[in-house]
């Protein structure tokens, strides 16, 4: 688990490897995410927009912005967490990802982005 600490929010992430959904003889690598945000801040806040880099080890990079995550734009209340499970395919056995959100403080409107601390993503076997 990797974790990083942006204006009270908490951004934790773990990676899995998913070996049924990939085909390593086409180059083809399933990995799943699962990110954890905890806000320890003063401030309610809404999560609205996403913003990835994702690195192959073949040096092929490439970026992702949308809105939300998983089709949700949460809002997270001083104390609570929301967590959520995404996916990323690689054409390599290894690769990282990371990136940010947009925030914004539900009481003036202030933006701010959190930090999506940077993680790598392995083949298991990759390891031994």
């Amino acid at each position: 688990m990797v974790t990083e600490i942006t204006d009270g929010l908490k951004v934790s992430v773990v990676t899995s490897y998913q070996p049924e959904y990939s085909s390593p003889s086409q180059s083809h690598f399933v990995f799943t995410y699962k990110i954890r945000i905890e806000n320890f801040s003063n401030y309610t806040v809404q999560l609205l927009k996403r913003h990835w880099y994702i690195y192959d080890a073949n040096g092929i990079i490439r970026e992702v912005e949308g809105e939300g995550v998983v089709g949700q734009q949460p809002v997270i209340e001083p104390g609570q967490a929301h967590e959520y499970v995404s996916g990323c395919n690689l054409k390599t056995e290894l690769g990282k990802m990371k990136g940010s959100y947009l925030m914004e403080r539900i009481v003036d409107g202030k933006q701010f982005k959190a930090v999506i601390p940077q993680f790598v993503m392995v083949v298991p076997y990759k390891l031994n």
